[in-house]
């Protein structure tokens, strides 16, 4: 069984043909699946989604890409991520690749999120892009090792990663790891132990190979999960077992939550 760690089925590419999709997670021995919250309008959607479904979670912050939205505080943070099926604060983070101009705002946002995570005691889910120093610096400064978390859609350096690892972070590879010129990413993929790696999809973005150019789904992160396993020279049921087991601890959850599609063949459903 394979966890698809960050997805947006909430998101228009998704949200309309949902029951196919989480059927063909189903067809696909995609276990189970993280709806991750980019803004406080949208969470009630995210939430929903997790309500509804054994085998969906969600998450509960605002994406540092979305400049006009309202600003979390630390306390509403703190309320919706302790709220039922919420397992983390996030997404949060620094991106200076999309947005530029004063980064002071971004910066804030991205510590009260650590703080609030610090305080109700659940895992980060970082996004960095362009602004890996600043982003390693705040989490150091916020002592965000204390609960940890994981860098989503890594494509960092190898340097950034050991440095992530060390403060307790997971580092999380999508599709990009895939495509023909993430030969530096690779080399990460093939450094990071196995006991610190998730796969992810990012859907309805960044589908992998074979899949390029479609509208990307969590079923389709079994194409990453066996990548990995070519890339490293494993079987495809190590990193699905690595990967699922340090979803299960990272998120503080326990495995019979998991949707067994075997044993779901045989209840014939």
């Amino acid at each position: 069984m394979l966890v698809d760690s960050h997805c947006h089925l909430n998101f228009d590419d998704l949200a309309g043909q949902l029951p196919a999709v989480l059927d063909r997670m189903d067809q696909a021995g995609v276990a189970a699946a993280l709806c991750v919250s980019v803004t406080l309008e949208t969470f009630p959607a995210v939430e929903a989604l997790a309500l509804a479904h054994s085998h969906l979670w969600a998450s509960a912050g605002v994406h540092p890409d979305y400049e006009d939205v309202p600003e979390p505080q630390v306390e509403e943070l703190v309320a919706l991520a302790s709220r039922e099926r919420i397992v983390a604060v996030g997404e949060t983070g620094l991106d200076y690749f999309r947005v530029s101009g004063d980064m002071g705002w971004q910066q804030e946002r991205f510590r009260r999120h650590i703080r609030a995570a610090r305080a109700v005691g659940k895992p980060l889910i970082v996004h960095t892009r362009a602004a890996a120093d600043d982003t390693l610096r705040i989490l150091r400064e916020e002592k965000a090792q204390t609960v940890g978390g994981v860098m989503h859609c890594f494509t960092e350096s190898l340097e950034v990663a050991k440095a992530a690892m060390d403060l307790g972070f997971m580092i999380s590879f999508s599709g990009i790891v895939t495509f023909r010129n993430a030969e530096a990413l690779r080399e990460v993929a093939r450094a990071v132990p196995l006991d610190r790696m998730l796969v992810e999809t990012d859907a309805p973005y960044l589908a992998p190979v074979p899949m390029r150019g479609k509208v990307n789904e969590p079923s389709f992160v079994r194409h990453t999960a066996n990548y990995l396993a070519q890339l490293r020279g494993l079987d495809p049921a190590d990193i699905e077992r690595c990967t699922t087991d340090n979803f299960l601890k990272l998120f503080a959850l326990e495995r019979s939550a998991l949707r067994d599609r075997a044993a779901l063949s045989a209840l014939g459903t």
